[in-house]
């Protein structure tokens, strides 16, 4: 599994999440708590939005702890709206492509979990991705295949239900397949104004997610970044935040209404 952090609010250099945190990013890329994986060594990235519509993105395949270029970037760049991954590989190749976070004009996306089985459905899940959103897929990842059918299916018209509708399309396709655990899915996107995270499973051990209120801002991420534990609070299997201007909505993410929605 994966591990990732978002911030929105005041503006905030990348280093106070990425780097300087007792528990932060970097750290967690090699001593991650609260998942599987230990080790997420398998490439990193972040995405922020600055003055322009569409955020700037940067990523490689070294782990994160290792690049000096993300230590010189998280020190420099100011923004009140990024989201960072560093990525344990559930199968697909360690390659930039498939690093996270994905973006698509003014989307950003990143996941944590897992299509059960994704070999096995890929072709028939990536044949909902229309002909001009399809030229835009970089990688090899389910990750990414969410992203682009949540866009095919409205994620700009409807956040909420557009997602929930590529997940439960593509557990369902995994459940048919015979293919356990057939979803799951703490995964976090924004359009640069708003910022989504939802977590979700098919059984009951959806990756984890929890967000912390400050004063200037909320941050939303895999696991704290510190012992202050009792000041994050965990997000619910099932559920989904928004989180815009310092104001957090919560709402069921996906079930019957959502899927009519969508």
């Amino acid at each position: 599994m994966c591990r990732w952090a978002a911030w929105s609010g005041a503006p905030k250099y990348l280093e106070e999440v990425i780097c300087d945190p007792e528990h932060s990013l970097i750290d967690q890329s090699r001593n991650a708590l609260s998942c599987k994986t230990a080790v997420n060594a398998d490439g990193f990235g972040v995405a922020w939005y600055g003055d322009r519509q569409t955020p700037c993105l940067y990523k490689d395949v070294r782990p994160a702890w290792s690049d000096p270029n993300l230590l010189q970037i998280a020190r420099h760049i100011r923004s009140g709206h990024f989201l960072a991954h560093v990525r344990a590989s559930t199968g697909t190749a360690t390659t930039r492509d498939n690093c996270h976070p994905f973006t698509h004009d003014r989307w950003t996306f990143m996941h944590n979990g897992q299509i059960g089985g994704y070999d096995r459905v890929r072709r028939q899940f990536d044949n909902i991705i229309p002909d001009d959103l399809y030229q835009a897929r970089m990688g090899g990842t389910d990750s990414e295949s969410l992203f682009l059918v949540a866009l095919a299916y409205g994620l700009t018209q409807n956040p909420r239900a557009a997602m929930a509708k590529a997940v439960f399309e593509a557990e369902t396709m995994s459940a048919q397949a015979g293919c356990k655990p057939h979803m799951r899915f703490a995964a976090g996107w924004s359009d640069g104004e708003t910022l989504y995270a939802a977590r979700y499973a098919s059984d009951n051990f959806a990756p984890t997610l929890y967000y912390r209120e400050f004063e200037d801002g909320v941050m939303v991420v895999s696991e704290p970044l510190d012992q202050a534990r009792n000041c994050w609070k965990e997000v619910p299997q099932g559920k989904m935040i928004a989180v815009r201007q310092g104001s957090i909505t919560e709402t069921a993410f996906l079930n019957d209404e959502t899927l009519v929605e969508a």
